[in-house]
C-alpha cells in the first residue's frame, strides 16, 4: 500500500498536539473569518500557535492562526482560531491536515464555522445557517491520491444528523434564529459574479463560501462526525448594494460572535 504523502506531517502534528496540549478533548471547533472572538468564552485556556503543532499558517486577515484549548461550560474543547484555504495556494491535503491530525490525536467530533454570502431571500448579514448539505464547485478534492480512510465515503449525511440536532436544539434554547441551508463551495479568492450567483441559486444553494467543504470531505473519509455553521456576512454578488469587501466579513462575524459563543457553550456539553 502506498504511504500517503501527508503521513509524516500528520504524525508529527499529532505528536505536537499531545506534547503542547495533552489529552485530546472530544470536540474541536474550527473558526472561520472574523469568528476568533468565540475563543474568549473558553475557560482556563492554553494557547499554541498553529505553526508550532505542524499546521500551515493562514495568510488571510481575520484568521489568528492559533489553537486554544480549555472548557466551555465544563466541557473540554479545542478551538482553531483561523484556517487555511485552497485559494492560498496550498495542496488540498495540506488544507485538511488539521482534520486528520485532530482525529489521530483523539478528537471525536468537529464543528466548522465559516463566513458566507447569502443567496436565498432572508439570509442577510448577521443571519446564521446550519449547513445541511453542500455543492462542491472548488474543482479539487483532498481525498485525491492514496486513501487516508474510506476510499469512497458516502456523503448522504455528510453533515452529521446528531450534531445538527444538538445545534438546532441549543439554538432554540439560547434564542438564536438558526436557518438551515445548502452551502456552495467556490474556489475563490475572487468573489462570485452575479451570473455565478444566479447559477448557484438555480442549483439549490442557499449560501456561498470558499472553505469548509474540504474539511467536511476529510472528516467523512475518517468517519469523524462533522457539522458546519455559516454566518452570513454579505448578500452574494448581484443581490445587494455596492461592492463586496473582506472587511465586512469581519464586521458581520463580530456582530454574531457572542450569539455563537452562547450556542457552542450550550451545545458542546450536550454532544
Amino acid at each position: 500500500m502506498n504511504r500517503h504523502p501527508e503521513s509524516d506531517a500528520v504524525e508529527r502534528a499529532h505528536a505536537l498536539l499531545a506534547q503542547h496540549l495533552g489529552e485530546a478533548p472530544p470536540t474541536a471547533i474550527v473558526l472561520g473569518s472574523g469568528l476568533g472572538p468565540v475563543v474568549a468564552r473558553i475557560r482556563e485556556p492554553r494557547t499554541v500557535p498553529s505553526t508550532e503543532v505542524g499546521f500551515p499558517q493562514s495568510t488571510v486577515a481575520g484568521h489568528a492562526g492559533k489553537l486554544v484549548m480549555g472548557e466551555l461550560e465544563g466541557a473540554p474543547v479545542v478551538a482553531l482560531s483561523g484556517r487555511v484555504h485552497l485559494y492560498e495556494g496550498l495542496p488540498p491535503a495540506v488544507v485538511v491536515r488539521c482534520v486528520r491530525a485532530l482525529h489521530a490525536w483523539g478528537v471525536k467530533q468537529i464543528v466548522l464555522t465559516a463566513s458566507v454570502g447569502g443567496i436565498t431571500e432572508g439570509l442577510d448579514p448577521g443571519e446564521v445557517v446550519l449547513v445541511t448539505d453542500h455543492i462542491n464547485l472548488q474543482g479539487r478534492n483532498p481525498l485525491t491520491g492514496p486513501a487516508w480512510g474510506t476510499r469512497f465515503p458516502d456523503l448522504s449525511n455528510a453533515y452529521h444528523p446528531r450534531l445538527r440536532a444538538v445545534l438546532a436544539a441549543s439554538a432554540a434554547a439560547t434564542g438564536l434564529t438558526l436557518h438551515e441551508g445548502v452551502y456552495a463551495a467556490m474556489p475563490g479568492p475572487s468573489y462570485e459574479t452575479p451570473a455565478e450567483v444566479r447559477m448557484l441559486r438555480t442549483l439549490g444553494a442557499d449560501v456561498v463560501g470558499m472553505s469548509t467543504v474540504p474539511e467536511v470531505l476529510a472528516a467523512n473519509e475518517l468517519g469523524l462526525p462533522v457539522a458546519a455553521i455559516a454566518v452570513v456576512s454579505n448578500r452574494a454578488a448581484g443581490l445587494g448594494d455596492g461592492a463586496l469587501h473582506h472587511e465586512e466579513v469581519t464586521v458581520a462575524a463580530n456582530l454574531v460572535a457572542d450569539r455563537l459563543a452562547d450556542l457552542f457553550s450550550h451545545a458542546i456539553p450536550r454532544f
